[in-house]
């Protein structure tokens, strides 16, 4: 090699014709720039562009929710999330490699990105509305100078790249620190046709722009030239690019290699951009799928309902425009009982499907018999070699040239082991050389050349190869014969590296590869010489031929099944259509592949955007609808880790059931139309969309060919969705008409009667539904259906109930609950837990709360035991219910609403995780243990998280206030005041008054019932909430901060300032008509004026609160309450106005109080303060003796020391 000579160009030169970076974001790495790329989300109208802002709301509250659970997606998508900002509907990711940016580009390319965003950020119902309106989805607006900057910036990082340079060369690209050191060479490409560096001399690199080669191109990143050429008769391709082509002499007939050099295209017959580059039976390689019958007898499973099997249990779920066509179809529905009648039954033969003709299908070719012995072989050889000896192609051929050696098994026999054959094929090549026979001696050679590979000698591979070659001598009647044997000796002398004998091959080859279309692949190192071929394409710029090449990488590598590797040239064989504008039946086949492929990959959000690309593309066949449907239903579930059972489509099939719709439907099709009109009507049913789900049910009907069994069927599910709608009288209709119908079998008749019961027991019609009941019992029992006779006795039970009959009613639920219990769980599961559940609720109800239990605890089991999702969360409610209010027991409560809890995440309901992570906080906040404080304000915390997702302010400010309380039960003061802070700046963002009125209230609550810092109450109550209370006109809320400031500001002692609240809390009670707080009001004024030392006043108000005291007497509290009033209007008179005679007064009317409760402490206290009054100042020494006596005995009785009677005692005690 001679000397190297490097030159160093600046980045900044290098990238001058770049781009400049706009985003506001950029980091370095290894001091290049590597900036973050904001992806914005836009809700926008297919056809009109323009933005959809009710639906832009629901995304941007979508984008809150998943902020920190998209990761899947983006991997998928080969980016790394770094953020979501919903405020501003941006998601903003990076890329940490050139190979992560590449894949995203490349989806980017193929218009993935769009449709993968709607799957993951848009919920099931988006696919059934966006049926009934102009189509809407989410645009993605990428800022592209950014992302080519990130590009260039991690193309840079890879240390050495590759660069196409205007010259067409490709050259060599070093990077260190901030520069870019470039070497290319200049030496002749055929000198190293095997590819790997090429010594040359180091030529200056001109100042020019260069362009990065993509990740794709890089696999052919070496220096190689091109020629234009002139024109021949050309067999297959000529593509200008390949140094060969193959042609035919005009004159003489003779077949042979041209240099396309040489020769100059006729440019008036022959317009090379608009060439076809794939014949029609090369493309048979796209529509190779799985045979659809599979798609139509999965959709008719899922479009079959058990509703024409098994009865319903009675729930509660119209079109008006549908009325009269339901009314005109029972009309005429005789006339099809006659019709049908009349008519003999045919049943329709599926015609054979005509699969897609394959280039070379497997014919019965003949058999040969392999035989060691030489006399026996003879003859053996003679028919071998004359077979072998036709100079055209014969169809027998394609097991011989074929990569996978079907030969062996397919077209000989009677050996053991291969080395037998091979002996046999050296014998037969020895016969074919004395008889002259050249094709049959090249063909020998070609196989026993091909065995040698097999065993991995190439050397002597190499040698039969040669001899074949030479014993054909330039003769190409059998074009794949030929094309076998040079791309089988290509790889030998690529595999030995022979460059010298290579030279001479590769480049035909190759030509031949490209060239000849529907060759047999014959090696699985044919993608060697393909990827040279490839090379020579991305050089000459010629899309064409790129895409040629890819096409036949592609189909190489899929024939090879090695889809991981055939993946990318798929991509690139798509974005060349894309870019050539040919957007047509090819192109969606392109696209179909590609999902079968990400299929294979597992990338199910991949998946479902290429299938939406090919919807967009006209025109949509039944077959491409088909095939859409069978790759959603294969990977909608896979979104968001869903693994359910398959009873229903995903919804995401809707738009591509109503586009096959749309199709033609041959007339052996037409059950086919009905079948997809059923899996409407039952997806639109489970999304409770039961209007529309009429409809398609009618069309259903009237696209039935009027068969017994059927139409029966399709009458029930349309009378059940009726009743599921509540259009009862429609349904009673529908279903008498099934009864009074001969086409009815027994198990119809039954359904049709259990629903008739339904649909009169919710018209109130309890004594025909209870016949209708019976009838089903009777029908379900004489056809031995024990499922159906559970469901009519719990359906009796439920009646029964509804009849206020409830001994009956559970002797028909443990009826039907034993025939349950007999019956497998993954059957009857549902039915099994509604009719558990249904009665448990019957003894909780009732005095049998532990059988209630037991019941509700049975249902659970059998719900997790058939994994049902939503019975399991409906057992669990009920027993958390149980648990919180019929029998509490909060231990029990907690463990249930854990698992409660984790229901509502596998089920993805955000708004129930908050509802439950609020209770079990409340829950651990109940029981009062510093853990169970630090739980709680953990819980706490996770449900403050989810209410700022879904934006409820309301549940935000209140999650913020809980921290708080729980902070300071915690004493961790230095927290309280700002979680408390921070729940009044939520509740003001509000704008609503009442809100921040109740969360003032509630703040100082914490205070008012806690145990230190009562004072800052006030400032909550008097400062915050009741000028909002005023505000807004709220008198209740204003008395009840009232009486709270009454009492608080008591308790603190400021007598002054609580005696103005307690005055308008009695004006307050007085307007409101609260006779109750009126009273509190009256006794809270005594209590002050009493401190304040206003006794007469206090006295007064004391008067006026006893006055409102109901009478007679209810409970034994207001009998208390009279002792304590009357006793401190005693104290108030003797101790504090000096009037003896009054106090007695009060005591007397105290003790008969005291005595008529019976309360012993209070008739000591009143005998002692009478015995003290009439002893020491009325001088009634007889009454003062009874009153001491009395009060020694309680004294006695009590074990109270002896008594005082001492006047100044009194007083001083006082």
């Amino acid at each position: 090699m001679s000397d190297n000579h490097e030159f160093k160009i600046s980045i900044k030169s290098y990238f001058s014709g770049s781009p400049k970076l706009i985003h506001k974001t950029c980091s370095t790495v290894n001091g290049y720039p590597s900036p973050d790329i904001s992806l914005k989300l836009m809700m926008v109208k297919r056809k009109s562009g323009c933005p959809d802002y009710r639906l832009q709301r629901q995304l941007r509250g979508q984008l809150r929710l998943l902020e920190n659970d998209s990761r899947e997606v983006m991997a998928e998508l080969s980016a790394r999330l770094l953020s979501i900002h919903s405020d501003q509907d941006l998601i903003v990711v990076t890329f940490k490699t050139f190979e992560e940016i590449w894949k995203f580009l490349t989806y980017h390319s193929l218009g993935f990105i769009n449709h993968c965003m709607e799957n993951l950020f848009l919920d099931q119902s988006f696919w059934l509305y966006s049926q009934e309106e102009e189509e809407t989805g989410i645009e993605v607006y990428i800022n592209e100078k950014s992302l080519n900057l990130m590009y260039r910036s991690l193309l840079v990082q890879e240390g050495a790249f590759f660069v196409l340079c205007p010259d067409n060369l490709v050259r060599k690209i070093m990077a260190t620190d901030n520069e870019i050191n470039t070497y290319f060479e200049t030496q002749a490409l055929d000198e190293d046709v095997t590819g790997g560096s090429v010594d040359g001399d180091m030529t200056m690199l001109p100042n020019a722009s260069l362009e990065p080669l993509i990740p794709f191109h890089h696999i052919m990143s070496e220096e190689m030239s091109f020629q234009e050429g002139d024109k021949i008769e050309i067999l297959g391709y000529f593509i200008e690019c390949m140094e060969w082509f193959l042609g035919q002499h005009v004159f003489t007939g003779q077949i042979g290699f041209v240099k396309t050099s040489h020769v100059k295209l006729d440019v008036s017959r022959n317009k090379p951009q608009d060439l076809d580059f794939l014949e029609a039976e090369e493309l048979s390689f796209f529509s190779k799928e799985k045979d659809l019958e599979e798609v139509v007898h999965l959709l008719k499973q899922t479009s079959t309902t058990d509703v024409c099997s098994f009865y319903r249990i009675g729930k509660y779920e119209f079109y008006s425009f549908l009325l009269h066509k339901t009314q005109e179809f029972l009309k005429n529905f005789k006339n099809l009982e006659a019709t049908q009648a009349e008519e003999p039954t045919i049943e329709g033969k599926n015609s054979p499907s005509s699969p897609n003709v394959e280039i070379f299908p497997p014919p019965e070719g003949p058999c040969f018999h392999v035989h060691q012995d030489d006399a026996q072989a003879s003859n053996i050889f003679e028919s071998l070699i004359l077979f072998l000896n036709r100079k055209e192609y014969d169809i027998n051929f394609k097991n011989l040239y074929d990569f996978s050696y079907p030969f062996i098994n397919s077209m000989f026999y009677g050996f053991s082991e291969e080395e037998q054959l091979v002996s046999f094929f050296t014998l037969a090549r020895e016969a074919a050389k004395k008889a002259d026979m050249s094709w049959a001696l090249a063909r020998l050679c070609f196989l026993l050349g091909r065995l040698s590979v097999k065993k991995m000698k190439f050397s002597q591979a190499r040698v039969y190869f040669e001899e074949a070659l030479g014993a054909v001598s330039g003769g190409f009647s059998d074009l794949y014969f030929v094309i076998a044997l040079y791309t089988n000796l290509t790889v030998i002398y690529l595999t030995q590296k022979n460059k010298e004998k290579c030279a001479h091959v590769f480049d035909k080859a190759t030509s031949l590869l490209m060239g000849i279309p529907n060759y047999i692949c014959s090696t699985d190192l044919e993608s060697e010489i393909l990827k040279y071929a490839l090379k020579r394409t991305i050089l000459s710029q010629n899309k064409h031929a790129e895409a040629r090449a890819c096409f036949l990488l592609a189909k190489h590598y899929s024939a090879c099944k090695q889809h991981e590797e055939a993946l990318p040239f798929l991509e690139r064989f798509q974005l060349l259509l894309n870019d050539l504008g040919l957007q047509n039946s090819l192109s969606k086949n392109c696209y179909f592949k590609l999902a079968e492929s990400y299929n294979e990959k597992c990338l199910p959000h991949i998946v479902l955007s290429c299938i939406k690309v090919t919807s967009s593309q006209s025109p949509n066949t039944l077959a491409n609808s088909l095939k859409r449907i069978d790759l959603v239903i294969r990977n909608a579930p896979k979104l968001d880790g869903l693994r359910k059972l398959r009873q229903i489509l995903p919804s995401q099939t809707a738009p591509y059931l109503i586009q096959a719709l749309s199709s033609v439907f041959t007339k052996e099709q037409k059950g086919l139309r009905s079948i997809i009109y059923l899996s409407l009507a039952k997806l639109y049913s489970h999304h409770k969309w039961y209007g529309k789900a009429i409809a398609y049910m009618m069309k259903a009907l009237n696209s039935v060919s009027a068969k017994p069994e059927e139409t029966i069927n399709y009458l029930v599910s349309l009378a059940w969705l009726y009743i599921l709608y509540r259009q009862h009288d429609v349904a009673l209709a529908i279903l008498n008409a099934i009864v009074d119908s001969s086409w009815s079998n027994l198990q119809q008749l039954g359904i049709a009667y259990n629903m008739l019961a339904i649909a009169l027991k919710r018209t109130n019609n309890t004594k025909e539904a209870a016949e209708s009941y019976y009838k089903a019992l009777c029908l379900s029992e004489e056809t031995d259906m024990t499922h159906n006779q559970a469901i009519a006795l719990a359906n009796f039970g439920g009646l029964c109930l509804h009849a206020a009959a409830s001994k009956l009613a559970e002797h028909y639920y443990i009826r039907a609950v034993k025939l349950f219990a007999k019956l497998p769980s993954m059957d009857c599961g549902q039915d099994f837990i509604q009719v558990l559940l249904q009665l448990g609720c019957y003894y909780v109800g009732g005095t049998q709360r532990e059988k209630g239990r037991f019941y509700y605890e049975w249902a659970f089991l059998v719900a997790m035991e058939t994994n049902h999702l939503e019975s399991q969360l409906q057992a669990i409610k009920l027993l958390c219910q149980f648990y919180s209010t019929v029998v509490p027991n909060e231990a029990q409560c907690v463990i249930y609403n854990e698992y409660q809890l984790s229901l509502a995440r596998k089920m993805s309901n955000k708004v129930l995780e908050g509802q439950i992570l609020e209770t079990i906080s409340q829950l651990y906040l109940s029981l009062g243990t510093e853990r169970a404080y630090r739980s709680a304000l953990e819980y706490t915390k996770r449900s403050l998280g989810i209410f700022i997702d879904l934006q409820k302010k309301e549940k935000e400010a209140y999650a913020w206030l809980q921290a708080g309380k729980i902070y300071y039960v915690l004493r961790q003061n230095e927290l309280v005041d700002l979680y408390i802070q921070v729940a009044q700046d939520a509740a003001l963002h509000t704008g609503d008054p009442n809100l921040g009125m109740e969360l003032f209230e509630a703040a100082g609550d914490i205070f008012f019932n806690g145990t230190w810092e009562k004072e800052k109450a006030v400032t909550f109550y008097r400062d915050r909430a009741l000028p909002l209370a005023i505000q807004t006109g709220n008198k209740t809320t204003e008395l009840r901060l009232c009486n709270k400031l009454v009492e608080l500001l008591v308790n603190l002692k400021v007598y002054e300032e609580s005696l103005e609240y307690a005055r308008a809390s009695l004006m307050l009670s007085v307007n409101l008509g609260n006779q109750l707080n009126e009273r509190i009001a009256y006794h809270r004024l005594a209590a002050i004026h009493h401190h304040l030392g206003h006794c007469e006043l206090a006295e007064h108000f004391y008067l006026k609160a006893l006055s409102l005291c109901s009478s007679p007497l209810e409970f034994d509290e207001e009998t208390l309450y009279y002792v304590k009033v009357y006793l401190i209007l005693g104290d108030i008179i003797f101790y504090n106005l000096k009037d003896p005679f009054d106090a007695a007064g009060y005591y007397h009317l105290a003790l008969a109080a005291a005595m008529d409760l019976g309360n012993k402490k209070a008739q000591l206290k009143i005998y002692t303060r009478l015995a003290i009054i009439y002893h020491n100042f009325l001088v009634d020494r007889e009454m003062s003796l009874f009153f001491y006596q009395k009060a020694r005995t309680f004294a006695t009785e009590l074990n109270v020391r002896r008594i005082n009677l001492a006047p100044d005692h009194c007083y001083k005690s006082s």
